[in-house]
């Protein structure tokens, strides 16, 4: 028998549609508008209720502990007043789709067989929020009905490993990582089951700062933070071998923003430090100051994209957060020795 679990209806707060939403999450670290997030999920039947549960909670957690409605969640069904979980779980609408368009972020959440769902109107309406500015992002099954609402072009991301094969196949000039969670300028897609925690241990941080975002895993026990790149590697602490928590939350800040680097500045509000003790610490650890180690990891990124993928040379800039092909080839020839175009030709 079907569950009727209770909506979330909170008070609507009139701000002004941001355009550039997806980088509208580091401003507001520094932010002084109080007006709440607007979350968006769009919930396609079948769709895992712990991997719901996993973005939902933290959420609540956050404006239970905050005193205030940071985050407005909207409940949004695919189709009719409710949707249903794969376990029977229903969640009541908040709202219908296809109406409101002034998300900051709308998550798409999605199970079973993903590539069944084929509503034409959903698609117009992402592409819709797409033009509009609205990041958006997939969980579990969710990212392929963005690949296949053509949302993914040219982006990184991740999918539940049940699905990776069968998007692969469809759209093989996808970016598609073994990852808990990608996060890529205006997307973001999370393989579902319990990364979505890790996901928005990562998002709150952004938004309000490391310490507030600790007290909401705290809440939940949730002590050990996954970095995005998942049990494929091994964490920051074992691959750099550091354990100052300034440069562990410096590089997965870094990591959670290799195609829309962020300034030496905004890194500091992620460790906690200035940027001449963040100089100092990079310097002393790992060889080399704050902006040059972010620039490898860049590079880094991108050489794996020009071995693994078909991305032309300026998708590959632009994947990896350079403002041109000439620009990244710069760059590319100083780390490596060679050009993007020479290094490929090589393999």
């Amino acid at each position: 028998m079907a569950v009727l679990l209770p909506g979330i209806i909170s008070p609507r707060s009139p701000i002004d549609f941001l355009k550039t939403a997806y980088n509208f999450s580091i401003m507001d670290i520094t932010s002084t508008n109080t007006a709440p997030f607007r979350f968006g999920l769009l919930l396609v039947d079948g769709f895992a209720l712990m991997s719901y549960s996993a973005v939902v909670e933290p959420l609540r957690a956050a404006n239970l502990l905050a005193g205030a409605e940071l985050y407005d969640i909207r409940q949004i069904p695919a189709a009719g007043e409710q949707s249903e979980t794969s376990s029977g779980a229903l969640i009541p609408a908040t709202e219908p789709a296809g109406r409101q368009e002034d998300y900051h972020l709308l998550l798409v959440f999605a199970g079973g067989d993903p590539n069944q769902f084929q509503d034409r109107h959903i698609f117009a309406w992402l592409r819709r929020l797409d033009r509009r500015g609205v990041r958006l992002g997939g969980v579990s099954g969710g990212p392929v009905i963005l690949a296949n609402a053509g949302l993914m072009q040219g982006r990184r991301m991740t999918v539940h490993w049940e699905h990776a094969a069968m998007l692969k196949e469809s759209h093989p000039e996808l970016i598609v990582e073994r990852s808990l969670y990608v996060m890529d300028r205006d997307r973001i897609t999370v393989a579902g089951g319990i990364a979505p925690l890790d996901m928005m241990h990562a998002l709150i941080t952004e938004h309000h700062g490391p310490d507030f975002a600790r007290q909401v895993s705290d809440w939940y026990m949730h002590t050990d933070i996954r970095p995005s790149g998942g049990p494929q590697r091994a964490g920051i602490a074992e691959r750099y071998h550091i354990t100052s928590p300034a440069l562990i939350q410096s590089i997965e800040a870094m990591e959670n923003h290799i195609a829309d680097p962020l300034s030496l500045d905004q890194l500091t509000l992620f460790s906690g430090t200035g940027p001449r003790q963040l100089n100092r610490l990079f310097q002393e650890k790992l060889g080399c100051r704050t902006m040059g180690f972010y620039r490898s990891l860049r590079l880094e990124k991108a050489r794996g994209l020009l071995t693994l993928t078909p991305l032309t040379i300026t998708d590959v800039a632009l994947a990896t957060g350079f403002a041109s092909s000439a620009h990244f080839a710069s760059a590319f020839r100083d780390e490596y020795g060679t050009s993007p175009s020479a290094y490929r030709s090589g393999l």
